[in-house]
């Protein structure tokens, strides 16, 4: 019996594959597929197509469990540049869908560049700093945050303001891990929030809408303030123990809007209640819990700052998602990760935890 628990070990070892990480993210997945089956009107061929990009996304987080680390580390430099180059070409001729260019086509296939960059923006920063003296000083992280901040403006530019907020968080993770000192934090705070105002000026007015939407959504309610108001009515009526698998009426009679995507979370609390809820945000911790753990026992520098960023912006993810659906934060459009019906932004979840498990057990490896 335990010959044959330590093979299935070893086993997993030769695949680089963390095997709570693994189950952690098999249990979010097959909610996924049991929630969306319901948001989508029991539509077969929805679930079919969803469970075809989750097999897409686990193939890609099992080659890149693959890679080496230190060959990600020395790559790193190049696929920042490629990113970068890829996030021009969008802005000169990317494809333009639903008032934003946020595309390039390949054959028939269109893919958003900037779910690159989510990855690659944090293996850089962690590359830049994996030879300076820790916590860095002033100069350095000024140069590191020029180095986040011109994907964060060529994404913010096509207008896609949610990934960019996701790109320049994971970048300012990988600084915080450096472990800045607190004056340093509090003068980028001070920056910050002196510049947020300013925002207001070059943000689009769909994204203005959002923001006055978010703090009084009565004021439209059959308009702008239209989908929030109704996920909030979802989450409420699901009470303690929901209403049940496929019975959930604000979903199944078409009152949530975009409810196999964005507001799937809301379909989710309406059918299976607060103790559905507590369930799934307890899965969830488990996988972040799981992350910061592989982050924390990584074996050099550059895996710390990369498995610690990828694994904090997968919290913002859910943090954000379960907010705005909530009602107490104002919509940016980031989906639930393996929940939510999508495929790049999925495909680039999966690629993240790649990189962590590459990290964690490519360490045991080494220790051995």
């Amino acid at each position: 019996m335990i010959t044959a628990i330590e093979d299935r070990r070893s086993l997993l070892e030769r695949m680089h594959i963390d095997l709570p990480l693994l189950l952690g993210l098999f249990a979010l997945a097959s909610i996924g597929l049991i929630v969306l089956y319901s948001a989508g009107g029991q539509d077969t061929q929805l679930v079919m197509r969803h469970g075809i990009r989750l097999l897409i996304a686990f193939g890609a987080m099992f080659v890149l469990a693959q890679v080496n680390p230190h060959h990600l580390f020395y790559w790193s430099p190049w696929l920042y540049g490629f990113g970068i180059f890829l996030l021009v070409a969008v802005l000169v001729f990317g494809d333009v869908g639903g008032g934003a260019q946020r595309w390039l086509r390949l054959g028939p296939f269109n893919f958003q560049p900037s779910e690159m960059t989510k990855i690659t923006v944090p293996m850089m920063i962690a590359y830049y700093f994996s030879d300076k003296t820790l916590p860095p000083r002033f100069v350095p992280v000024t140069l590191a945050c020029l180095l986040v901040l011109i994907p964060t403006i060529l994404v913010a530019q096509q207008p896609d303001l949610g990934t960019a907020l996701v790109i320049g968080g994971a970048g300012a993770f990988v600084l915080f891990l450096t472990g800045l000192k607190w004056r340093v934090l509090g003068f980028f705070f001070v920056l910050v929030s002196a510049c947020a105002p300013i925002l207001w000026f070059f943000m689009h007015e769909y994204q203005r809408q959002r923001v006055l939407t978010f703090l009084d959504p009565q004021q439209d309610p059959l308009g702008a303030g239209y989908h929030i108001i109704q996920s909030k009515i979802a989450i409420g009526s699901g009470g303690v123990y929901g209403k049940g698998w496929l019975n959930g009426t604000q979903s199944q009679l078409n009152f949530v809007p975009e409810r196999s995507t964005d507001f799937v979370f809301a379909v989710y609390g309406e059918e299976f209640g607060l103790l559905g809820v507590l369930v799934l945000i307890a899965l969830y911790l488990f996988v972040i819990f799981r992350g910061l753990y592989i982050a924390v026992q990584a074996q050099e520098l550059f895996g710390r700052l990369v498995a610690g960023s990828l694994i904090l912006t997968f919290f913002i993810y859910v943090f954000v998602n379960m907010g705005m659906v909530s009602g107490i934060l104002p919509v940016v459009g980031l989906p639930l990760p393996l929940v939510s019906y999508g495929g790049t932004a999925l495909v680039t979840v999966m690629a993240s935890f790649g990189v962590l498990m590459s990290v964690h057990t490519h360490r045991r490896l080494l220790s051995k």
